[in-house]
């Protein structure tokens, strides 16, 4: 039998305190971890170690350049694709994620399981890909790409801002090149998503069990924090090399009669060619720097704004029923 994670099952989140919390919470995660975020995307693009008198470059070498090349707001490119996605992105993911979890619920008392919270997170991630990740993707890994400095007005890139990249992309290439990568993001957010909450929950569910005296309110915040870093860093140790095929896809255009699944094949036989089995695993160490401490970021101020929502809001964001 499947092992029991949500011991309360009456208990509902709406979608309008998953909008504001989940929203919150994704705002403050993209600006703490951003840096690291680009940092991992040149990792993943560079191409040193397979040129001869170029050494490979970590991430504490590359952050360096970044700075020294482009100025410290080099590490903050597309950070504005990733702002104006991330409210609808983190919606979308907790919204959907009570959503799937109380559609597998067991219908008689409402129990969901670890099997079941592990489905409702792949599905809450492969529907953010869908629908926010891969378009503000695309974008942003744009923008991240262009080694140019932020600090001469002289050095113009060709793309300068999330703005102008989404039109320039979509005039020179079409609107579907803002859903090239798609299949792969969806299983990189799926199985992270999947992989997350599942991991979180039994965490969760644990920490209860040792404390009885917090159950019906919030664990304290170093808990929550702690238990999120853990689980957060779970998502990227198990695909990394779908997020670097995904990334050397979606920065490039696409080549006429080329299908994705055709690009895909390329890129990794290319890269395992050329630069080993290790390739897929650049960038490894600033993507777990950035999503481990992300997402303990997010489960921490999601939690608490929900408790304050939940507790102060008006009626409308709280209530029983889920909203969808």
């Amino acid at each position: 039998m499947a092992s029991k994670v949500n011991q309360d099952p009456k208990k509902r989140t709406s979608a309008a305190t998953n909008l504001i919390a989940g929203g919150g919470a994704g705002m403050m995660e993209a600006l703490v971890c951003h840096p690291l975020d680009t940092i991992k995307v040149r990792m993943q693009l560079s191409k040193r170690g397979t040129v001869p008198g170029q050494a490979k470059r970590g991430f504490i070498k590359t952050g360096v350049e970044i700075v020294k090349k482009e100025t410290a707001l080099g590490l903050y490119k597309g950070l504005g694709a990733v702002l104006t996605g991330i409210v609808p992105k983190m919606a979308i993911r907790f919204t959907s994620f009570e959503w799937y979890k109380q559609l597998l619920a067991n219908k008689e008392t409402g129990v969901v399981s670890g099997r079941a919270t592990f489905i409702a997170g792949l599905s809450a991630g492969v529907t953010e890909a869908v629908l926010v990740v891969t378009p503000m993707e695309v974008i942003k890994i744009r923008l991240q790409a262009q080694s140019h400095s932020m600090a001469d007005p002289l050095d113009v890139p060709k793309y300068r801002n999330a703005a102008h990249a989404l039109y320039t992309v979509v005039k020179e290439e079409g609107f579907g090149a803002l859903y090239r990568g798609v299949s792969l993001t969806a299983l990189r957010q799926g199985s992270n998503q999947a992989v997350n909450f599942t991991a979180y929950s039994y965490f969760k569910k644990w920490l209860y069990e040792w404390q009885p005296e917090y159950v019906g309110q919030n664990l304290p915040s170093y808990q929550t924090t702690l238990i999120g870093l853990v689980s957060g860093a779970m998502g990227p140790l198990s695909n990394a090399p779908i997020d670097t095929i995904k990334t050397r896809l979606q920065k490039s255009s696409a080549r006429p009669g080329e299908s994705a699944l055709q690009r895909i094949t390329k890129i990794a036989g290319e890269m395992f060619r050329q630069e080993g089995v290790h390739a897929f695993y650049k960038g490894i160490t600033p993507r777990i720097m950035r999503v481990a401490p992300g997402q303990a970021v997010t489960f921490t101020v999601y939690e608490f704004l929900k408790q304050k929502i939940e507790r102060t809001g008006p009626a409308s964001l709280t209530g029983e029923r889920y909203e969808e």
